[in-house]
């Protein structure tokens, strides 16, 4: 195996590190095991998974935004099944040991940066919440109508 293999091809160097560590964990001592990648690695995922979160939160949160913003576009039925498409591949990945790590007044706030700028047929948005109009727990359990019900009782129209 080249030193390298994990620089030039990380497919074939996660496959040979798996197969060395099922012959470590059927007692083999295997000495070409890259430790420092695999330990890496292993904590990659994690993160992967923490951001893939973020990400559906924040997607969740513009579309919410646009909703609000925009009440009258025809979009809001694609707006309403986007929130639903996001929040059931968020539940997939949300672990509870994420909820301590997940900051919602950042995640609203880039959302807000991002549909502040948008417009529809040439107009801007209704002015969205100052702050989070949801938690956490409500978008990753709460009907897509009780979301846009939280954001409009936010008072911010």
């Amino acid at each position: 195996m080249p030193d390298d293999l994990y620089d030039h091809d990380v497919l074939a160097w996660s496959e040979r590190q798996a197969a060395l560590l099922r012959r470590v964990a059927r007692g083999e001592r295997v000495n070409d095991v890259d430790w420092d990648h695999v330990v890496e690695e292993i904590e990659d995922v994690g993160l992967s998974e923490l951001h893939a979160v973020h990400s559906y939160l924040r997607q969740m949160l513009v579309h919410l935004l646009r909703l609000h913003g925009w009440p009258d576009l025809e979009a809001d039925n694609h707006w309403r099944g986007e929130i639903v498409a996001f929040q059931t591949d968020l539940a997939r990945r949300f672990a509870p040991s994420m909820h301590q790590r997940i900051d919602l007044t950042q995640i609203h706030d880039r959302a807000v940066r991002q549909t502040e700028v948008t417009r529809y047929d040439g107009v801007f948005g209704l002015s969205p919440p100052k702050a989070c109009p949801v938690t956490l727990d409500q978008l990753v359990n709460a009907s897509c109508a009780e979301l846009e019900a939280a954001v409009a009782a936010s008072g911010h129209r």
